[in-house]
């Protein structure tokens, strides 16, 4: 297996949540609906914020107590759903599909290097960022469930 060093491995993590904050950021662009507009603006903020985590650990200024862990639900949704088409008209329930999809994206991509790192500090926090990747999808599966499966007034 190809060594791969710390430093490299943090300018890929960062380079990710540049392309995450953008790819919400412009998504963001092409949505009418404000609530929408809302929950991808919090999704590139929340990108935004790991950028900055990463940037600071690369740099010492942060060790990996800098990132909260709590409880996640992971619906599944995005699992058992194909993503939609971004390249067509959106409606509400297929941008949080969407999201979810680029989430769990990045959910096993930082699993997957945390898979390879030996237990220490880097793993710890290659796992951190996969929580935190996986609170981003329970987010967006939750709005999809709720958009894509409304109540009824029977109940």
């Amino acid at each position: 297996m190809e060594t791969i060093k710390l430093d490299e491995l943090l300018d890929k993590a960062i380079k990710r949540e540049e392309e995450a904050f953008d790819f919400y950021s412009k998504l963001g662009t092409s949505i009418a609906d404000p609530a929408v507009k809302d929950a991808l603006k919090f999704l590139a903020d929340q990108e935004k914020k790991h950028r900055e985590f990463l940037i600071s650990y690369k740099s010492g200024k942060t060790g990996t107590s800098a990132l909260r862990m709590s409880e996640v639900i992971d619906y599944s949704i995005a699992q058992h759903m194909d993503k939609p088409d971004i390249e067509k008209d959106l409606n509400t329930q297929d941008v949080y599909l969407v999201a979810a999809h680029r989430e769990l994206h990045s959910y096993n991509f930082y699993k997957g290097l945390a898979e390879i790192h030996s237990d220490g500090e880097v793993k710890d926090m290659l796992l951190q960022m996969a929580g935190e990747e996986l609170k981003h999808k329970e987010k967006v599966e939750y709005l999809y469930s709720n958009t894509a499966f409304t109540q009824t007034q029977g109940g």
